[in-house]
């Protein structure tokens, strides 16, 4: 089992030398890779489904995973998630592909559709639009981070005769990691993802999300250059031997926990605490 952390851009980690300090501390500790957290804005009054209140702070992923790529050296950068709908693909596949060349080919490419529409109206994208959007846009990009001569013809994106460069650092681009519980992103994930990531989930939703994965999986193609379809899961449930032991009998590979700790001493004591008794 491979372990990441949740939350690196957001609560505590929204201080620069939390966040550099956490990280490194997280690297050295042995997990796998961080992760971060993405609202451009939140609705103001909270309500649901919103899952944070209005003043909480979201540093932009990809400004915060560069940032730590200059503090570390080996670990992993995700974001969980993008929300890639909400976005330009052109310019986003210039972030991402800068991201990658940066950190010289770290960058795990966690995206979603969303689900916030206050965020959607305030961006001026059609709520409607953001599944058909994603599975557009997963192609735009990954025609960008690869093509020599790169040409796109969609129905929201449309280019030739142009050069983005850099291309991605990793060969064929980042991986890219799924986000979602609904059929669509189970479907999504199958056929354009290299990984499937559920968040906040106990076992009994995650052993139902990897049964779905499966059966979605008989009636939809999948290339073969994606290779096995990998697991991540967010628990929203104390971590234990016998917790960790259902996740991996089930096939998750990668836990991402969620940061815990309302101060930087306070995540730092946890970051070791979870070494300690996992790693």
């Amino acid at each position: 089992m491979r372990f990441g952390l949740f939350g690196i851009n957001t609560g505590p980690c929204g201080d620069p030398d939390v966040m550099r300090n956490v990280s490194v501390a997280a690297e050295n500790a042995g997990f796998e890779s961080l992760w971060t957290a993405e609202h451009v804005v939140l609705p103001d009054p909270q309500a649901p489904p919103s899952p944070a209140p209005p003043l909480a702070s979201f540093i932009h992923p990809f400004t915060a995973l560069s940032f730590i790529a200059a503090a570390t050296d080996k670990i992993l950068l995700g974001t969980g998630i993008t929300l890639i709908a909400q976005r330009n693909a052109v310019v986003l596949a210039k972030e991402t592909a800068s991201v990658d060349q940066l950190s010289k080919g770290r960058l795990l490419f966690g995206v979603g559709a969303g689900y916030l529409k206050q965020e959607f109206e305030a961006l001026g994208i059609n709520f409607e639009e953001r599944g058909a959007r994603t599975d557009e846009y997963i192609d735009a990009i990954r025609e960008l981070w690869t093509s020599e001569q790169p040409a796109f013809a969609g129905q929201f994106v449309n280019y030739k005769g142009i050069q983005s460069r850099p291309l991605a650092y990793q060969n064929g681009g980042p991986p890219v990691i799924v986000g979602g519980t609904s059929k669509a992103a189970y479907r999504r994930a199958i056929q354009k993802g290299h990984g499937w990531y559920g968040f906040a989930l106990d076992v009994t939703s995650s052993q139902e999300s990897v049964e779905a994965l499966k059966t979605f999986s008989e009636s939809t193609d999948r290339s073969v250059d994606l290779g096995e379809l990998e697991i991540s899961i967010t628990p929203r449930i104390p971590l234990t031997d016998e917790v960790i032991k259902q996740f991996e009998d089930m096939g998750v590979s990668r836990l991402i926990l969620l940061q815990t700790g309302k101060n930087e001493d306070q995540m730092l004591k946890n970051i070791d605490q979870i070494a300690k008794d996992f790693f």
